[in-house]
């Protein structure tokens, strides 16, 4: 093994690291705050932290966002498969430098946000959501939520105005540009 290639390969085995070491708390956090959502909002009236904004409120969603597709278990957990696969894929390709960290940093998100919420569908059939924004009746969500959503708009703002076509190209191996 050149000295090059076991440079790559020990970046890559540090960055790596610190993506599932990062997943890791971030998961946590969120499993931590749908904990205390649980034994604190569970049977109580919600509590108001700005009136007529924001107020923490306990609901148990067997559904998709706002709701959607209720009782599809099976179907919730094909697409966190597919996203954590899509996403181990993406990172393999991905070269861990100092450009590619806000990408890494979306990754990070999508999978604590997916296997956030596979937890709780696994273990007790339903997903904690506590967040809501009654200002303006927004559904109720929580922290793994907010993950997704952040990362969908960073990956958004980073496709379109941050990497050039050609540095993207690392995802799409063999495809002629």
């Amino acid at each position: 093994m050149s000295d090059t290639t076991g440079t790559i390969l020990k970046t890559k085995w540090k960055g790596m690291t610190a993506f599932f070491l990062a997943a890791a708390v971030l998961i946590w956090l969120d499993q931590w705050t749908k904990g205390l959502a649980s034994a604190h909002l569970k049977g109580q009236e919600p509590i108001v932290l700005i009136p007529n904004v924001f107020e923490l409120q306990y609901l148990e969603n067997r559904g998709a966002a706002f709701g959607m597709l209720q009782g599809r278990q099976m179907f919730f957990f094909l697409v966190a498969i597919v996203v954590f696969a899509a996403v181990l894929c993406a990172l393999y390709r991905m070269p861990f430098t100092r450009r590619y960290l806000p990408l890494g940093i979306c990754m990070v998100l999508l999978i604590a946000g997916a296997l956030g919420n596979l937890i709780d569908r696994v273990s007790q059939k339903f997903v904690v959501d506590f967040l809501y924004f009654s200002l303006i009746d927004f559904p109720i969500f929580n922290v793994a939520d907010c993950y997704v959503t952040i990362a969908a708009l960073l990956l958004v703002i980073l496709v379109m105005w941050y990497y050039k076509e050609e540095e993207l190209a690392v995802f799409f191996p063999g495809k002629n540009r």
